[in-house]
């Protein structure tokens, strides 16, 4: 055990480090990080295990910062373990700098997550902590054996997302997960209490959690914390540890500054901030320094840390001669890589909704993915997830050998904790709800595509047909919103979001399979309620794979183009047979994937839409959805307005999906 004084030393390191950050960025917030130097010096020099010479070790310990705005304290650390260097910390906030204002996900550096929002980066870690869970029950306790650590702000466990992971976390006893709440009672904008009253212990030991109080600054408290909550194994542990905000800092006047609202989300300013510096122990003149003394503790628990790696890792080669078919399991779901998948027993229900057909193919996927988990939101007999849980059994207390975890009534906390699974390595997520509760999602759709996660989510009951539901639960705008996602690149060039709707159940299979395949970026599968007429008989589905393709009508001489995708694309069909009737020729095109589309050659792209040709587009969301595939000169029927409540077969009467209305709209639109 280190002593006490050169652990605090180190700790005021970091103070002086997260603050001289945020000064020379004239951007960021202090005060937080100031807070928990204690916390995380603990934690990365004694307690959190991992590997110095490889940041990907599988089998290291985790840790994930919720408030990503209290980044210079984890890049300080991190720095000190090695992983990043002192002349990129100077570059906190900057153009390409390695360390930006929020952290990103980058293992080679020891950054687990993105936090982004708050309360997501706690729910990375118990979805983080689930996978452990569920590999161990397939690989073993030798390979996994680590722990998730995670560090909550009084703003996390404000928002919403925290209620649905607490209650999940302690329901499932996920007694590998360590949560730090830094509880400073200080907001950017006031103090805590002015916005809560809340007794923050009691809350969380009605979820079921392991609930510890500490001094938050102290060494030997929170060594005791750690050193209980390693003890637990039936509950998660949440340590509270009271923190005092901007500790060690002090004003122009050299009075002190801790405690202090201003502190949270601004620059300390000159006077204050040299006077700080000094009162820790720093040079104000130069503080960009690791001390002599400091240095040597991390570099002494770097060498700890080699001989138990070694040692970790030579368990795990005895393991491997001992399981070489769990080995190369093990191997496969690290590697990132596509399952391989035998489609060929898929059976699917003609002229069925396609959610339907997405329970096929998740049943496909249930017996031969080893390493997929999904999850619904309490819908899984209505989104039809329930494919993938005809296969398995849910996850229970105690008992992670199945792979369906039962969300609740918690969408964004499902799709965070999905997240967090990925994160952790090995595991591929899927989950599923209705489309209009996308919207409870965004967040978690954004982070996923901003870190590149290949998560599946699965939306259903796509349209207005959701019938006597009502407005309330009929998705009118939210493809709109989905396509725009699906235009954006992320990092590397490929679509932040790639977006499905089939148009029957055939389609629906390509793009489950399209899905699986997709290991660089999230994927959208938006599935009917209702049952769809399949697509005319012929149709080349493999196709679909290039995003939009011909599913009927002429190849060269066509009068007019018409569009769409999901189950609009059989009205097209249904209302094609009265055009030719009117001596009106047709192509018609399923657009499964515009950003698919938009990624093929310029002369595919062409080919199927020829510049210059008249298309009409029919849609069941907002006319903005298709406006860029048909042009200037062309033109969508769309639904302009929220929906209405009455059987889908009479909404799509009285809301114009109709073969009649189609044969309508489109001689009016070639008379324009």
């Amino acid at each position: 055990m280190n002593d006490k004084k050169l652990m605090n030393r180190a700790a005021d390191n970091i103070r002086v480090l997260a603050a001289s950050m945020v000064e020379k960025a004239k951007s960021g917030h202090p005060g937080g990080a100031m807070g928990g130097a204690d916390f995380i010096n603990v934690l990365f020099s004694e307690y959190l295990v991992y590997d110095p010479d490889d940041a990907t070790w599988t089998g290291r310990d985790r840790f994930y910062l919720d408030p990503g705005h209290m980044s210079p304290m984890l890049y300080s650390a991190l720095m000190l373990q090695g992983r990043f260097a002192m002349d990129e910390l100077k570059e906190f906030r900057q153009w390409g700098s390695p360390t930006p204002g929020h952290p990103e996900l980058n293992l080679a550096r020891g950054i687990e997550n993105s936090s982004g929002p708050l309360g997501q980066g706690h729910t990375y870690a118990a979805g983080a902590a689930v996978a452990e869970k569920f590999l161990e029950a397939r690989l073993g306790h030798d390979v996994m054996q680590h722990k998730i650590y995670t560090y909550i702000s009084d703003g996390g466990i404000q928002e919403e997302i925290s209620q649905g992971t607490g209650r999940l976390a302690g329901a499932l006893g996920l007694d590998n997960l360590i949560m730090f709440y830094d509880a400073n009672d200080i907001q950017l904008s006031t103090e805590c209490t002015v916005v809560t009253r809340e007794d923050t212990a009691m809350k969380y030991r009605s979820w079921g959690w392991n609930v510890m109080t500490i001094d938050g600054n102290d060494v030997d408290e929170i060594r005791k914390a750690l050193d209980a909550a390693l003890k637990e194994t039936e509950r998660p542990t949440l340590i509270i540890g009271h923190t005092v905000m901007g500790k060690g800092a002090l004003k122009d006047d050299g009075t002190s500054y801790e405690h202090n609202v201003k502190t949270h989300g601004a620059p300390l300013g000159d006077g204050a901030y040299r006077n700080t510096v000094t009162n820790l122990g720093g040079n104000p003149d130069d503080p960009f320094h690791v001390w002599d003394d400091v240095r040597k503790l991390y570099q002494h628990r770097n060498d700890e840390l080699r001989t138990i790696v070694a040692r970790r890792r030579a368990a795990e080669r005895d393991w491997a001669g001992r399981n070489p078919e769990k080995a190369a399991l093990m191997k496969e779901w690290f590697s990132g890589k596509a399952p391989k998948v035998d489609w060929s027993g898929l059976k699917l229900k003609p002229n069925a909704a396609t959610r339907v057909a997405s329970q096929a193919c998740l049943s496909v996927l249930a017996e031969q993915v080893g390493n997929m988990v999904c999850s619904s939101a309490d819908l899984c007999n209505s989104d039809k997830t329930d494919g993938f849980l005809m296969k398995t059994k849910e996850f229970k207390r105690g008992d992670f050998s199945g792979a369906f975890l039962q969300a609740g009534v918690s969408e964004l906390t499902m799709a965070c904790m999905c997240i967090g699974m990925y994160l952790h390595g090995g595991v591929i997520p899927a989950c599923g709800t209705f489309l209009v509760f996308s919207d409870y999602m965004k967040p978690a759709i954004r982070m996923a595509a901003l870190m590149e996660v290949p998560i599946k989510f699965i939306w259903t009951h796509d349209a207005f047909r959701v019938g006597e539901d009502g407005p309330t639960h009929q998705p009118v705008e939210h493809e709109a919103q989905l396509r725009l996602m699906e235009k954006m690149r992320n990092h590397h060039g490929n679509d932040s979001l790639r977006v499905f709707r089939p148009a029957d159940v055939h389609e629906a299979a390509v793009c489950w399979q399209m899905a699986v395949e997709n290991m660089s970026t999230p994927t959208a599968l938006v599935f009917s309620r209702q049952g769809i007429t399949d697509l005319p008989e012929g149709t080349d589905y493999e196709q679909a794979r290039k995003g939009a393709y011909i599913v009927a009508g002429s190849d060269e001489d066509f009068d007019v183009i018409l569009l769409a995708s999901g189950s609009e694309v059989s009205t097209l069909v249904a209302g094609s047979a009265l055009l030719r009737n009117d001596g009106i020729k047709v192509r018609i095109v399923s657009v499964p994937s515009e950003g698919l589309f938009r990624r093929q050659p310029k002369e595919y792209q062409d080919r199927i839409l020829p510049p210059g040709s008249r298309i009409f587009g029919l849609t069941a969301g907002l006319p903005v959805t298709l406006e860029s595939l048909v042009g200037y000169n062309g033109r969508v029927f769309g639904l302009p307005s929220f929906g209405y409540s009455a059987p889908y077969k009479v909404l799509d009467e009285k809301l114009g999906f109709t073969a009649e209305n189609v044969e309508k709209q489109v001689k009016d639109f070639l008379k324009a």
